[in-house]
């Protein structure tokens, strides 16, 4: 429960204030003073729903000097119903600015108390049905939030700032009862009923007399009279909870034409509880779709350290077009994606997870960059013949140090070397994907290590106030003042460069999605890969032991040699039992020692159980109880089988 001053937007001018309410009563007030509070009594019976025109009666004899009264009265109702309508508008606004459930809850409590009323109970159905579903769970409302009005003599009181106070009501003869937290509604019951209405009910009525007690719980009741008003929230299909509307002993019940203003306050709740609900659901829908097409986690490929930022347009357009991917290849090379599908909607969203899916469906048979742009532009026409999108596809090798590029439309890449100078690459920019019929060209760069390549979407550089060849400058030239601060000799770390380059963006610079993947070069030094052909005959797996025990002797990993002796000859004999040309034999030593033999036959080996009569089928089952990792890959010439082992 919230306490609160009694200042609160929708407040009436004339509304009942702490301070009169505390002062003791001395003398009954002149007929007609009271009329201006919302709501107040109705001074003259039969009055409640507003003047009645022509109702004046006609004076009796002797009684002119009270002819006035009934037209007093009348301006009297009419002024109170002018100020009901103008509380009900302010309050209705005021609800109606709450986007999630909390700020419409909490605008119906502010706009209620006190110029309402002097307490609230609002309740909610647990949990909150969506949309169009039908709830299966038994019927439970849960106190969502109090309010209540702060008497005077509890403004001077301390108190833990958000410490949540439960709502008491103050009765004659049940004393302070507090509300209960948790409700299960009885199917056939009181208050079954009571919501099944629909309809605002005073808490002294039959029906609410014993609804109130089920939903505040056993043994608590309200104070008596017309100064406790239950009101069901129905949204658009069903009702989602209940309002309890209070009035104290020293102000005026309630009238009738308060039910009227209950109803009001209760639909318009109910029904910005409802779209909340449903935009909730909107908005989780979103970051379950962006989180899935988006890789959880990239991958750790020799060779190259990686990191990656994405940033939608807004927190109303959680989707969009701009992806990234690091995709491991054969050989240790990675391929590095970055993409960028027009808008920023669910449509893009899910044209972006096709392409995604297909372009590491094509860097998995290994294909060169610009042929994977061409089947990609393929599949975006099959799409339809409004899908664009940009895209930029990169293969590293670490042995060689080597980049080869393929741009289809997309800004260039930026090269941050380890002296610090930052380099826009010239990548030939060909046409966006989707538009058909266009060539793509791929460049071969050097990539030394300790650089870092930074690919990005238009979302970074691009905006209302500045050109995209603006920005890339400004990315360069942000880039390079970074790079030195941590010196000449030495690259800045990966997540803080991604962090320092999105510092760059200033309040108005946020126009699109952001897609950003760094890749830092470290390479794999020459000294520590040994590579061999070997012919396809009986004779290469025995040379592929000796091979391999020379090179792991001449790396200090003797330790090893009778494991990887035993799986290199494995792999080596399945290779040259279907290879036709020469096999090649590669070990790289990292921080893990890896194995690669590749040949000439597309056939992926499969691992089985051998049976006992068997004379072959056990190499791979000994390979996977043996490696730390192993795989194979298909490629366009043939296939690559590798494993890994720790090294000590």
């Amino acid at each position: 429960m919230t306490e609160h001053p009694t200042s609160h937007e929708g407040r009436q001018p004339l509304a009942a204030r702490p301070q009169e309410r505390a002062r003791p009563r001395q003398q009954e007030a002149p007929p007609g003073a009271a009329a201006a509070a919302i709501p107040g009594p109705s001074p003259v019976p039969g009055t409640a729903r507003g003047p009645v025109p022509n109702a004046v009666p006609n004076p009796a004899p002797g009684a002119a000097a009270d002819a006035a009264a009934p037209v007093a009265d009348t301006q009297t109702v009419t002024r109170r119903e002018g100020d009901r309508l103008r509380f009900v508008g302010a309050a209705t606004r005021r609800i109606a600015r709450g986007i999630d459930l909390d700020e419409i809850v909490l605008g119906l409590c502010r706009a209620s108390v006190p110029t309402f009323s002097d307490a609230i109970l609002v309740y909610l159905r647990d949990p909150l049905p969506v949309g169009d579903e039908r709830p299966v769970n038994p019927f439970v409302l849960r106190l969502r939030r109090t309010d209540r009005l702060r008497l005077a003599d509890e403004e001077s009181e301390g108190g833990q700032e958000g410490e949540r106070l439960r709502l008491s009501f103050t009765d004659a003869q049940a004393g302070l009862l507090p509300a209960a937290d948790l409700c299960e509604i009885r199917t056939g019951g009181a208050l079954a009923e009571v919501l099944r209405g629909v309809r605002p009910v005073f808490g002294d009525s039959a029906a609410a007399r014993v609804a109130l007690p089920e939903l505040l719980g056993a043994g608590r009741t309200v104070p008596t009279g017309h100064r406790a008003i239950l009101a069901p929230l129905r949204g658009r299909r069903r009702v989602i909870g209940a309002a309890v509307f209070l009035r104290g002993t020293d102000r005026p019940p309630f009238e009738a034409n308060d039910l009227l203003v209950a109803a009001q306050l209760a639909t318009h709740t109910a029904l910005g509880i409802d779209k909340a609900v449903l935009y909730g659901r909107e908005a989780y829908i979103a970051d379950e779709l962006q989180r899935t097409m988006l890789p959880d986690s990239l991958p750790q490929p020799t060779g190259v350290r990686l990191a990656s930022r994405y940033l939608p347009a807004a927190e109303t357009a959680r989707v969009g077009g701009d992806w990234y991917d690091a995709i491991p290849l054969p050989g240790s090379r990675v391929a590095l994606v970055v993409g960028d599908v027009m808008g920023h909607s669910m449509t893009s969203a899910a044209i972006m997870g096709q392409l995604r899916t297909t372009a590491q469906t094509l860097a998995g048979l290994d294909l060169p960059p610009q042929e994977v742009l061409h089947h990609l532009d393929e599949q975006a026409q099959r799409l339809g013949s409004d899908r664009m999108a940009t895209c930029l596809y990169a293969v590293y090798d670490p042995v060689a140090h080597r980049i080869t590029i393929a741009n289809a439309g997309h800004p260039p890449p930026v090269l941050l070397h380890l002296g610090g100078r930052a380099e826009v690459l010239r990548v030939p920019p060909g046409a966006p994907i989707g538009v058909g019929g266009v060539d793509f060209e791929a460049v071969e760069l050097d990539a030394p290590a300790g650089a870092t390549l930074l690919l990005y979407t238009d979302g970074l550089v691009e905006s209302r106030i500045r050109d995209v060849w603006t920005g890339i400058e400004i990315l360069r030239e942000r880039l390079a003042a970074t790079a030195q601060l941590t010196g000449p000799d030495h690259s800045p770390p990966l997540e803080a460069l991604c962090d320092d380059v999105l510092d760059m963006l200033g309040p108005g610079d946020r126009d699109d999605d952001i897609a950003l993947l760094a890749a830092r070069f470290d390479g794999i030094a020459p000294s520590d890969v040994a590579y061999w052909f070997l012919e396809p005959e009986d004779a290469a797996p025995g040379r592929a032991r000796r091979l391999a025990r020379r090179a792991l002797s001449r790396w200090g990993l003797d330790d090893l040699s009778d494991e990887v002796e035993l799986l290199v000859s494995e792999v080596v004999t399945n290779a040259v039992r279907y290879a036709e040309r020469p096999v090649t034999l590669r070990l790289l030593r990292t921080d893990i020692l890896r194995c690669e033999v590749g040949d000439d036959s597309p056939q992926l080996p499969r691992q089985r159980r051998a049976r006992e009569t068997d004379e072959g089928g056990r190499g791979l089952f000994l390979v996977n109880r043996l490696a730390r990792r192993w795989g194979a890959t298909r490629l366009s010439t043939g296939k690559v089988v590798w494993f890994e082992m720790a090294t000590p």
